[in-house]
């Protein structure tokens, strides 16, 4: 209620009664003036100074004003010609006063934790095409809205709560403010808003317009922040003129880079374009404000408003329910699995839709032809503002019929400062407003792509210490963590654990830091004039203040125990050292840092300490002097302290004595000194005097007696840099590199430690017990006085780093640096391993060996060495080079070596060779006189290419790496002389003109891309990424404007999707799949230029080196972003590889055509302008690669049929419609055919072959090679299905769902699965011998038909008609021979009508009643979709390549015969095929193309009159109701237009120019959009996509929820928790899912991207912590994770194996994981420490394919031992194995080994060989694999013999064994599951599956049996036998 006051909107100035002057002020020049343009009295507020003219709400500063409205409006007209500001000051929930100013004054974006500075600038001019008249003089009437909740979320993560003041300062006109809840329209008048879902301006804010005037064109609207500011990665840019284009290019390009806010105002007088307004608003937003912003989700606006773009993530009830409107009426279930957060996006994400063709009135011009181009992105970024310019060609005031049609394109750079849970954002943002906020559609939009995630980065690590200085490290108040900077980086290192945290935001390295007592306050200083400091929260890691100092340079700071004082030393602008104190006791109370006094003085001061024991009180030193300060009065004094003769002595650094107890203050009040020459001194602070005065030696005898003092002849004393007191100690570091611990009263040393350097810094811990210690060589350590052991924490480079390179097999990093040292990191702890010194020759260049512990470096005198890591020490030199070594890269097989020099000289050696013997070496080779950078030198992933800058540095080289024979060199452009040994495969070159700079272009650094793409990149001098094929040299595209300045490094991942660019000071990630993306993703954090960047040898992370050496995590997911109960998992993160093996291979395993590579092309000149071949757009894409394979084929004749002729697909192709016209005649319409047992010729040439351009979705299902299984009659089954896992995303069409019965099916391999949505249950009907491909639910919901494929390769398909209320099947109808691509029910439920697949052509109709076939034709072509018309069941039409066709039913009786009619797609819609189509309102049909368009047709008259582009790839369904229409693309793009004015434009015919299709919403999901029901308002539905994963999607508040979700890829391994409630799954999409066994709800998912899972083990109860849950997982990259279940996070990661692991088990105690891997080696390892103490070789050269680990008293045996465990490898050998862990014993037991198969048996590829203890007899054990006969065999250990066997019908593919049953489950790979009594020997087969049954796994309890084929998964209820 305390609101309701200010609701609608509040009048300010009236409120505040402005014109009396009472609760407000006014200063200057401020006077009541009459405005001609609104005709009533406004404030003028003029004066040549702003802050000496203004009007200020309330009247004083300590009052508030207390207005609660989010928004402000400000009615205001700048004057011409001045500046204006603007100051509001902002109330946080937290009590912060934020004060955000806007003022065309500004220059650049500025931000502080109090402050937001944002430029405001007007512009105005004239359009010239077309365009008569002069731009309006002077400014306008503004209406300025301003969000002041967003402004204070986006850019400070900070709540909103009042508006305390205002302050207008000169000079400007103001009207009126006033303040709401409501977002009003100024330019919507109440008759428009009563038709409209807007808020028009109230009549009392409106400004007044003319009748026949439009709004716009008197006055201007800017809303800030703007609904898509407000999104982090996108950014809105109109088009414009190429000129206009051109001029902000040069201009954008001569500003610095900073944040703007423009409003660019462009139109006349009449004939004048309307106005159209930017904001662009460039912020620092913290990524995880993300949540709170996207959760900010204005409601749905229907046609007829704009519609902003949205980014809305589906938040959990409290309850941890899916939304509420997932669970409405009764339609939704619980959600399985977790939600899906995806995106709605409205107009912005993604590709952008087009308007229906064609728009002529409209042009397009664009800023940068280049940069838009098809074949890469379309952005120049980071730039320092962006502009707007919006033509049209006639005015047009606003009206709710015509709708506008302003064109847009996308940009957006992000730019993200390091840190390790709070990434900072700086983005360009820019917003075009409709006043009238009409609905636009939009053609070409193809740069608009997201980039995600967002941030794709984190910073997970640094390597590094100092910079500025290295004496700033201190310890926090508990002594658990140190605190030191980085560079520009603070950073807090845990001492236990070793983790960082970080502190960002600072430009420049850091040159004074400070702790107050408590550690909740942290301050920092940067070095610089003026120096900038920052205030933090200690605790949380946010800046509180960040404030200008006094001084120009600040070299100390110290801070009072109670955190109220802050005192810094530093010098002025005049070089005078200065003192400052800061009251900082209000700093995160509201309040900022005071200046309490300021002080100068003439004394030198090395230190400044505030006193402990009064904080009024603070000393110094220096050269000469001790000053003793005192603050009083707002005044700061100093004392000098009478030193006698040590006057002359250079002091050092002082400390005061701490007191034992607090009531001591006289020893407390005691100073200690320290000096360069070895005194130190005690002073009384109270009497000012010098107490004591002791000089320290290093000769000193320890314990012997000396003087209390000193004399200055006595010899050299220890050259003392810092000191630390304790109360009981004194710690002393000096520049011999020693560390002293002496008693108060330096009678004797108590402890040294000996450092690598001079010690620059000490610091005792709080607790006493530890000493930390700095080194001016970059060490930070602290020696542990107890222990007497001296740790070291972090070294680093003292230079920056030049090189690096990374190894794989040991996960280590090599770093050369400037400081003449080469360094062996560890990328796991980031320790220093090794370090090399060379004092007269710099290191330049290094490289691993990629097999071998060996590493290559070369140094400045062109000397290549090769380092041995075992031994540490030179292996070889060579000295082949004249000049600095500035490349050095070894092949991927290691076997060459390259290094290139200074002088222009490249040399090959043999590095397979241990001393790496030199093989050649060419002269004037190399580009000479280049820098040494890491990419100057590159060679191919698979080591057969080597690229580099040269012989000029216009050109780039590209030769054979290996093939370097005796051949002449190939004739090229450029003069060279020949060399004989070098084999040329292209030559390109780079020197175009920089406009920029006037010069030539030229290459910088060169890149590989993988092997399998073929790709070079090639950084240039004029800011260009060129992309080129490295075969041809054709350009394949082009990233322009990277950065301001070559970029000296590139990377690429191993899977082509980021690319890595070292750019200045900042690193930027670019996403490499998308051809138009939005802008790289900026990372800042280094202080001085990155010289590298490179990705981790695993792809998990990144690495950047330039002044230190920063680790980041890969944070880039495969799915969307999971939900997880109780906390997040860990994340390993990397580039996905579940869309890439996906895109290779079927879920369900079945072939697919490869993508082809390219084939090398004759080397020829290229400049770096050449195009691509004719007829390729230049760019990688499997379809297109696809299509020249297809089309490269050698054609076929027809295929004559007997008694039908059949058109083949190659020569429908070549001869278009007139083969059509030629087979139309030769159509067959028998009814019915010849039966489907009759022998029939089939058209098998194109089976298993992809089309080029067919959808994803239109995947042909193979033949299943299963084996029909006879059912026992009679016999009690011992399995009965329960449950799936997972969604069939092959299909398509293969999910029904029907809102009024809330009947809701998919399918799953071969079973149809009816779920209740309610309870989640689940019905399963089987029957089909193959996999299922589509669906189809009567219109009266009674019937559902199901197909899929023969039981075998000559049988055909199969149809089943079910019976939905009994879950019975009724009918089976077979006629098709391949497989069913559709099914449809004709609207009376009468007919069925069925379309076969490629390799069939067949289209069937099948009478309902009796299930007879009616009708059947065969089809000259494929056809890919087929509808029955809903408002006449007489027709139906099917569409296809190029046509659509139109059949009439006309029954005479019993018989049905078909009247014929194709339409050719017309040449205007420009695609090749029909993919999909649906009715819509009568006579309307929707068609879809693989080309992204959507056609509407005329079906009355048979004609296309509509087309529209709806997106950039492939439409696979449409589905049509109430005047929507609903799309799904290839790409996942769900997408919801407003169809309703299609009607009206039918009437237009071909001549439809309007844009009245509107797209409303979209969705992105996570694969191609393959099935979707909606309820009869399409409000929701539920929709399938290929990655397996059923969604429902609510338009209304635009979300997705993941209903059913299941592993991508192949399931790997199933375990159970030792309760049984929960069980985990692995696959190798990299996932680890824990579920409910309940349930089967997905509870946790750990996701370790860019690897395979393989193996999977749950730890045994724990006998002393059993509620502690983990699971052991085995990746491809040979590491083992271990995961807490309980805490859902990884707890440790280990890599004992270097190849792939494949199998992992727990011993019995829980307290050892035993691993296996690919190569044969056998692990063992402690999960407590991570270290492998035990390694076995036995079955070295076989993969490990099992180990079992049973608890067993061994001493039957003969052996000791309380584990007993096997390992099964795959040259069929199994080891039984006893062992003792903690006794570390482990003892063969057994040996066996089993004959191999002949080929023939195993059909060429041996099955696996498994093994495992029987659960009932422990001294049995059971063995299947490759052998000469298919049989268990069950092994007695005791006995020592083979004692019984039981046969099998095929070789076993997998293979579990129950306890109580006494049951085996076996696997074939025949799709058959069989178990086996072993007590009564009888045997029972089941069918289920689609794929071979590859995993088995009994339950403990054996209750249920897991089968997994694939990726499905099903569970089966075990009976009692």
């Amino acid at each position: 209620m305390a609101r309701a006051w200010q609701h609608p909107f509040l009048n300010v100035f009236r409120y505040f009664r402005v014109d009396e002057w009472k609760r407000s002020a006014k200063e200057g020049d401020v006077a009541v003036v009459t405005d001609k343009t609104l005709k009533g009295a406004v404030y003028r507020i003029r004066g040549s100074v702003s802050a000496a003219n203004y009007i200020q709400l309330p009247k004083t500063s300590t009052q508030s004003l207390g207005l609660t409205g989010r928004y402000l409006y400000v009615l205001f007209r700048p004057l011409p010609s001045k500046h204006f500001v603007i100051h509001l000051d902002v109330s946080t929930e937290d009590g912060q006063v934020i004060r955000v100013s806007f003022s065309n004054l500004f220059k650049e974006f500025k931000s502080t934790a109090t402050w937001l500075q944002f430029p405001f600038i007007l512009e105005a001019r004239t359009l010239q095409r077309g365009l008569v008249g002069l731009a309006t003089a002077g400014p306008r009437w503004t209406c300025l809205q301003l969000d002041l909740q967003d402004i204070l979320l986006v850019y400070l993560n900070r709540r909103y709560s009042h508006l305390k003041g205002i302050r207008l300062c000169a000079s400007l006109l103001v009207r009126n403010l006033y303040t709401s809840d409501l977002c009003f329209e100024p330019a919507v008048t109440r008759t428009q808003g009563a038709k409209l879902p807007l808020t028009p301006m109230p009549r009392e804010m409106a400004f007044p317009v003319p009748t026949g005037e439009s709004w716009h064109d008197r006055y201007i609207h800017v809303r800030f922040p703007s609904d898509r500011s407000k999104v982090p990665s996108e950014l809105i840019q109109e088009s414009r003129s190429p000129s206009e284009a051109e001029e902000r290019r040069q201009e954008a390009q001569a500003q610095p880079q900073g944040e703007l806010l423009r409003v660019r105002v462009q139109g006349a007088e009449a004939g004048a374009p309307r106005h159209r307004h930017l904001l662009q608003g460039h912020g620092h937003h913290e990524l995880l404000r993300q949540q709170h912003l996207r959760a900010h989700h204005r409601g749905g606006v229907p046609p007829g408003a704009l519609q902003q773009a949205l980014h809305h993530h589906v938040p959990r009830d409290p309850d941890g329910r899916a939304p509420a409107a997932a669970r409405r009426a009764g339609q939704a279930r619980r959600v399985r699995g977790h939600q899906g957060s995806h995106q709605v996006h409205q107009l912005e994400s993604g590709q952008a839709p087009s308007a229906p063709r064609p728009l002529g009135e409209v042009s397009l011009s664009q800023e940068n032809p280049e940069a838009s181009s098809a074949d890469g992105p379309s952005v120049q970024a980071p730039k320092p503002f962006l502009t707007v310019s919006l033509s049209r060609e006639r005015s047009e005031a606003f009206n709710t019929d015509g709708p506008l049609e302003p064109w847009a394109q996308v940009e957006a750079s992000d730019v993200h400062t390091a840190a390790a849970g709070t990434h900072v954002l700086t983005q360009e943002l820019a917003e075009v407003e409709e006043s009238a906020q009409v609905p636009v559609a939009r053609e070409d939009a193809s740069s608009c792509k997201r980039f995600l995630p967002d941030p794709v980065l984190r910073l997970k690590g640094v390597i590094g210490f100092g910079g500025h200085s290295t004496r700033q490290a201190v310890w926090t108040a508990d002594g658990a963590a140190v605190v030191y900077p980085c560079h520009s980086v603070i950073i807090v290192l845990l001492v236990g654990t070793r983790e960082q945290r970080f502190f960002l935001g600072h430009t420049d390295k850091v040159s004074a830091l400070a702790l107050d007592g408590g550690s909740s306050l942290l301050a920092s200083a940067q070095a610089g004039a003026p120096s900038v400091m920052r205030l933090w929260d200690f605790q949380t890691g946010g800046c509180l203040s960040l404030f200008r100092s006094p001084m120009h340079a600040i070299c100390s700071l110290s801070f009072a125990d109670s955190r109220a004082l802050l005192c810094g030393v530093g010098k002025d602008h005049h070089g005078r050292t200065m003192v400052v104190a800061w009251g900082t006791g209000q700093v995160g109370l509201g309040g900022e840092a005071v200046v309490l006094a300021k002080a100068h003085t003439d004394f030198d001061i090395q230190a400044f300490r505030v006193a402990c024991f009064d904080e009024t009180r603070m000393a110094s030193c220096g050269q000469g002097s001790v000053l003793l300060w005192r603050l009083r009065g707002g005044v700061l004094r100093s004392c000098p302290v009478d030193l006698g003769e040590n006057h002359v002595l250079h002091f050092t650094d002082l400390a005061f004595k701490q007191a034992q107890d607090s009531c001591q203050e006289t020893s407390a009040a005691m100073l200690f000194v320290c000096s360069h020459s070895g005194h130190v001194l005690e002073i009384d602070c109270r009497r000012v005097v010098v107490k004591r005065v002791r000089r320290l030696f290093p000769t000193w005898t320890l314990g012997g007696p000396r003087p209390q003092k000193q004399t200055f002849g006595s010899g050299p004393g220890i050259a003392i840099s810092s000191l630390s007191v304790s109360p009981t100690v004194c710690a002393v570091g000096s520049e011999d590199g020693y560390l002293r611990l002496w008693p108060l009263d330096f009678s004797s040393v108590l402890l040294e430690a000996e450092h690598e350097g001079p010690v620059s810094s000490v610091s005792v811990s709080p607790d006493g017990l530890r000493v930390l210690s700095t080194t001016s060589s970059g060490h930070l350590g602290f020696l542990d006085t107890p222990s007497r052991v001296y740790c070291m924490l972090a070294r680093s480079h003292t230079a920056p780093v030049l090189a690096l390179a990374t190894e794989q097999r040991r996960g280590q990093l090599a770093t050369v640096s400037r400081d003449r040292t080469v360094r062996i990191w560890d990328l796991a702890t980031l320790q220093q391993l090794y370090d090399f010194t060379s004092s007269e020759d710099a290191p330049c260049a290094v490289t691993f060996h990629p097999t071998r512990p060996t590493l290559f470096c070369g140094f400045s005198s062109g000397a290549v060495r090769s380092f041995s890591l075992e031994v540490a020490e030179v292996l070889v030199e060579h000295k082949c080079h004249r000049g600095d070594v500035t490349g050095l890269i070894a092949t991927p097989d290691g076997r060459l070596l390259f290094s290139a020099c200074r002088q222009g000289s490249l040399a090959q050696y043999n590095c397979a060779d241990p001393q790496c013997r030199i093989l050649r070496v060419a002269a004037d080779v190399v580009c000479r006189d280049a820098p040494a950078r890491p990419s100057s030198l590159a060679v191919s992933g698979d080591g057969c290419l080597l690229a580099f800058v040269g012989p000029s540095r216009h050109t780039v080289t590209v030769m054979g790496s290996a093939s370097l024979d005796e051949s002449t060199s190939r004739p090229c452009r450029v003069q060279m002389r020949p060399r004989p040994w070098t084999h040329w495969l292209l030559r390109v070159g780079v020197s175009t003109l920089d406009p920029a700079s006037g010069r030539l272009d030229s290459a910088v650094a060169v890149c590989f891309g993988p092997a399998a793409l073929g790709h070079l990149l090639v950084s240039t001098s004029s800011n260009r990424v060129v992309v080129l094929d490295a075969a041809s040299g054709h350009m394949i595209r082009e990233l322009p404007g990277v950065h301001h300045g070559p970029c000296p490094s590139l990377a690429l991942s191993e899977d082509a999707r980021f690319l890595l660019m070292a750019a200045g000071r900042a690193v930027k990630v670019w996403d490499y799949v998308t051809k138009a993306s939005s802008g790289p993703q900026v990372y800042i954090g280094h202080s001085e230029p990155v010289q590298a960047v490179t990705f981790s040898p695993d792809q998990q992370q990144v690495l950047s080196a330039g002044d230190a050496i920063f680790l980041w995590d890969i944070l880039a997911t495969t799915e969307s972003e999971q939900s997880f109960p109780g906390g997040s998992p860990a994340c390993e993160a990397g580039p996905g590889t579940g869309q890439l093996e996906d895109a290779e291979s079927g879920a369900s395993g079945l072939p697919q055509q490869p993508v082809p590579k390219p084939s090398p092309a004759s080397p020829p000149w290229l400049g770096i302008c050449a195009r691509p071949p004719k007829g390729g757009d230049g760019t990688f894409s499997t379809s297109d690669e696809e299509g020249h394979c297809e089309e490269s084929r050698s054609p076929r004749r027809l295929g004559q049929a007997p008694g039908r002729p059949v058109l083949t697909e190659e020569e429908a192709g070549r001869d278009g419609v007139g083969a059509w016209a030629a087979a139309v005649d030769s159509w067959e319409l028998a009814a019915p055919p010849c039966p489907p047992s009759q022998p029939r010729t089939r058209d098998t040439s194109n089976l298993g072959t992809p089309r080029t351009t067919c959808l994803a979705s239109h995947k042909a299902f193979m033949l299943a090679k299963g084996t029909s299984l006879p059912t026992p009659g009679g016999e009690r089954r011992w399995l009965r299905l329960k449950a799936v896992v997972g969604y069939s995303g092959n299909g398509r069409a293969n999910m029904v769902w029907k809102p009024d019965t809330g009947f809701f099916a998919y399918t799953c391999g071969r079973l149809v699965v009816v779920e209740d949505l309610h309870s989640g249950t689940q019905q399963l009907w089987p029957g089909h011998p193959a996999e299922i491909s589509t669906l189809a639910l009567s219109h009266s919901a009674q019937v559902l038909a199901s197909a899929s494929g023969g039981s075998s390769m000559d049988a055909p398909c199969q149809i089943r008609i079910w019976d939905v209320s009994a879950g019975l099947c009724q009918h089976l109808i077979s006629y098709h021979s391949t497989s069913v691509l559709a099914l449809a029910f004709s609207p009376d439920d009468r007919l069925l009508v069925t379309l076969g697949g490629r390799g069939d052509r067949t289209l069937t109709l099948w009478s309902m009643a009796t299930c007879d076939l009616v009708s059947s034709t065969r089809l000259p072509e494929p056809v890919y979709s087929v509808a029955f018309n809903p408002w006449d069941a007489s027709e139906l039409t099917c569409v296809g390549q190029g046509a659509v066709t139109f059949w009439l039913l006309q029954q005479h009786g019993a018989d049905v015969s078909l009247q014929v009619h194709r339409e050719p797609v017309p040449e205007a819609v420009g695609a090749g095929e029909l993919t999909s189509l649906c009715y819509g309102a009568p006579p309307l049909l929707y068609c879809g193309t693989s080309s992204g368009q959507v056609c509407v047709w005329d079906t009355s008259a048979s004609r296309c009159f509509l087309a529209w582009e709806a997106d950039n790839s492939g439409i696979g369904l449409l589905l049509f109701s109430g005047f929507r229409l609903v799309s799904g693309s290839n790409t996942g793009r769900l997408r919801l237009w407003a169809v309703g004015a299609v009607s009206e434009l039918r009437r237009k015919g071909s001549g439809a120019r309007s844009s009245s299709v509107l797209m409303e919403r979209e969705l992105v999901l996570d694969g191609a959009v393959v099935s979707a029901s909606f309820d009869d308002s399409v409000d929701m539905g539920i929709v399938g996509t290929t990655a397996g994963t059923l969604w429902f999607v609510s338009w209304a508040e635009g979300t997705s929820t993941r209903l059913i979700s299941g592993h991508r890829s192949k399931v790997n391994e199933v375990v159970f928790s030792p309760g049984e409630s929960h069980c985990a799954t692995c696959s190798e999409d990299g996932s680890v899912r824990v579920w409910s066994l309940a349930s089967m709800e997905l509870v946790i998912q750990f996701q370790v991207l860019n690897q395979s899972c393989l193996c999977l083990a749950w730890s045994p109860a724990c006998c002393g912590h059993p509620k502690q849950q983990r699971l052991a997982a085995g990746y491809g990259d040979g590491s083992l994770r271990i995961f807490s279940v309980s805490r859902t996070a990884m707890e440790l990661k280990m890599r004992p194996h270097t190849a792939v692991l494949t199998a992992v088990a727990f011993s019995t105690d829980g307290q050892t994981v035993l691993s296996g891997d690919k190569d044969g080696l056998v692990a063992v390892s402690r999960p407590c420490t991570g270290m492998t103490f035990r390694v076995l070789s036995d079955h070295q050269g076989a993969p490990i394919s099992t180990i079992d680990v049973t608890h067993k008293k061994c001493g039957d045996l003969g052996v000791e031992g309380t584990d007993l465990w096997l390992v099964a490898s795959g040259d069929q050998r199994v080891s039984v194995w006893a062992s003792d862990w903690l006794r570390n014993h482990c003892e063969l037991v057994d040996w066996l080994s089993f004959p191999t198969p002949a080929a023939a048996e195993t059909r060429g590829q041996l099955p696996p060989s498994l093994a495992a203890f029987c659960p009932w007899d422990g001294a049995l054990l059971m063995y299947v694999g490759p052998g000469v006969y298919k049989e268990v065999i069950i092994y007695n250990l005791c006995q020592k013999q083979v004692v019984e066997k039981i046969p099998l019908p095929f070789f076993a593919t997998s293979l579990s064994l129950s306890l109580g049953t006494r049951l085996l489950a076996v696997g074939f790979a025949e799709c058959m599951l069989r178990l086996v009594d072993c007590a009564t020997g009888t045997t029972q087969d089941f069918a289920g599956h689609n794929s071979a049954v590859h995993l088995c796994r009994f339950t403990p309890s054996t209750r249920l049996l897991f089968t997994a084929a694939h990726n499905e998964i099903l569970v089966w209820e075990v009976a009692s036998c």
